[in-house]
């Protein structure tokens, strides 16, 4: 669910909601990264352990591709922004 959804409002700017997307995006991932980083800590079994590592290098990966996406929307904001 979106934030537009939620609030029952649209956004201004079509490109607010990609941007509120993308915080989304994040939000599940920093949750997901959490979820596996305790199953390695607290994890009993050797290969659910392993399992929780795979799983926090590709969330790693998948987070730094969204971060990368806000920053360059977050530029995109701004007053006088350059367009390539």
């Amino acid at each position: 669910m979106t934030n537009e959804a939620s609030s029952g409002t649209a956004p201004a700017d079509p490109g607010d909601g990609v941007f509120l997307d993308l915080h989304v995006q994040r939000e599940a991932l920093e949750r997901r990264l959490v979820l596996v980083q305790q199953q390695q800590q607290f994890g009993t079994n050797a290969d659910a352990i392993a399992r929780a590592g795979s799983d926090e290098r590709e969330t790693l990966l998948d987070l730094d591709r969204v971060l990368t996406l806000i920053r360059a929307a977050e530029y995109r904001r701004q007053p006088g922004a350059r367009r390539w």
